[in-house]
């Protein structure tokens, strides 16, 4: 019964998740004013400059919040790229902790959003956007940690957040126990980045954001080192076997 149930559940959340995607890309094709958005909003993410982040914002007045909203979510789920930009943008226009409230709920949202549509569409639609070699080499250390995995992947904002995200959904981990991670990963380094984004000017700025950049590709060497030392051990096992 329990299985049934869980596949009715998967069955339906296939048909939202494609329904709703289904319906974007009308949305986009169809409406000038949908694709002149998206096509901006990619160019400005796409820049990887704080200052044009901040800009493209504040440009939409009193609906700078929304559009941060939407800007934390479109760029979890289409562009590969760190959220710290937005984080930093946020804390500029907004002040720290107001900015730091927007961008951990928007990020949550992104979050939970590639969750769904990697547990709904699965393996062949993930590989698509993040490639089958990096699917690969990641997702056993997934399914051997869990949400621990996640929650050190949400401590490094530099981590690709989507990706994450996405190979998270295709492991055995729960919707509730990806979530709580993320929450609780996620918030430190939303509250550190958003307080620093907000005191940092011009070059000083983007200082701090190389040192960071060097910090979280040391880490992810390390977590790829770990990930190919096991399976060498997994080899050697099997061969003594």
């Amino acid at each position: 019964m329990k299985q049934t149930e869980e596949k009715k559940t998967g069955g339906k959340l296939k048909w939202y998740v494609l329904g709703a995607l289904i319906l974007l890309c009308l949305l986009y094709f169809a409406v000038p004013a949908v694709r002149a958005y998206v096509n901006q909003a990619a160019a400005v993410l796409g820049s990887a400059n704080v200052d044009a982040v901040v800009d493209y914002i504040r440009s939409y007045g009193p609906y700078a919040m929304a559009i941060s909203f939407a800007l934390m979510v479109f760029s979890s789920v289409v562009a590969p790229l760190p959220a710290f930009l937005i984080t930093f943008s946020n804390a500029a226009i907004f002040g720290w902790w107001q900015g730091a409230i927007l961008s951990w709920s928007s990020a949550m949202a992104g979050a939970a959003l590639c969750f769904s549509i990697a547990r709904a569409l699965g393996r062949d639609t993930v590989e698509r956007f993040a490639g089958r070699g990096a699917l690969a080499g990641v997702e056993d250390y997934f399914a051997k940690y869990g949400s621990r995995t996640i929650l050190i992947c949400r401590l490094l904002p530099f981590v690709s957040f989507d990706a994450v995200s996405y190979f998270a959904g295709l492991t055995p981990v729960t919707f509730a126990s990806f979530f709580i991670a993320t929450g609780i990963g996620q918030l430190p380094a939303t509250v550190v980045y958003s307080y620093v984004g907000g005191m940092l000017t011009g070059g000083v700025k983007y200082f701090v954001t190389a040192l960071l950049c060097i910090f979280a590709l040391s880490i992810l060497v390390m977590i790829v080192k770990n990930i190919y030392t096991e399976r060498q051990e997994k080899k050697g096992d099997g061969g003594h076997g």
